[in-house]
């Protein structure tokens, strides 16, 4: 199967080496580097938890510190001209609205392949994303 190139495409990472090897595989089927857009979505911070670190960190420190961590774990020449997005809330929800948002031609998700009781209890990020995008999935199994 060949793909056209496309001029964005978007991949969650939550630090996985399967979603780290989905930044390769957009860089692959874009135009561009700079058409890749990686997303990382964060829960919301908790206000209610007493653990005082929380009155220390905000939500823009979380993501600048977040941004940090994903240009060192995607260190390269290659990876140079990638776009770096954090977002807050549901995975699924924020990965749709924010391809959306950048008007993405494609986005690229791995699989972690839970099955049964597991994917039950935790749901499926990937199913999630497949049923509110407004493009195409392709979706990396293991």
């Amino acid at each position: 199967m060949s793909w056209s190139p496309k001029r964005t495409v978007v991949v969650p990472v939550d630090f996985s080496d399967d979603s780290l090897s989905a930044v390769d595989v957009a860089l692959d089927l874009a135009t561009d580097p700079s058409g890749v857009q990686v997303i990382h979505v964060l829960p919301e911070a908790s206000m209610m938890d007493p653990d005082p670190v929380w009155l220390e960190i905000d939500n823009a420190n979380r993501s600048e510190r977040t941004i940090e961590a994903l240009r060192e774990r995607l260190a390269g020449e290659k990876y140079e001209k990638i776009q770096f997005e954090v977002d807050f809330g549901d995975p699924g929800y924020r990965i749709a609205d924010f391809a959306q948002r950048v008007n993405a031609e494609l986005i690229v998700i791995p699989s972690h392949g839970r099955t049964g009781l597991g994917r039950m209890l935790l749901g499926s990020v990937a199913e999630r994303v497949i049923r509110l995008s407004h493009c195409p999935v392709l979706v990396l199994r293991k």
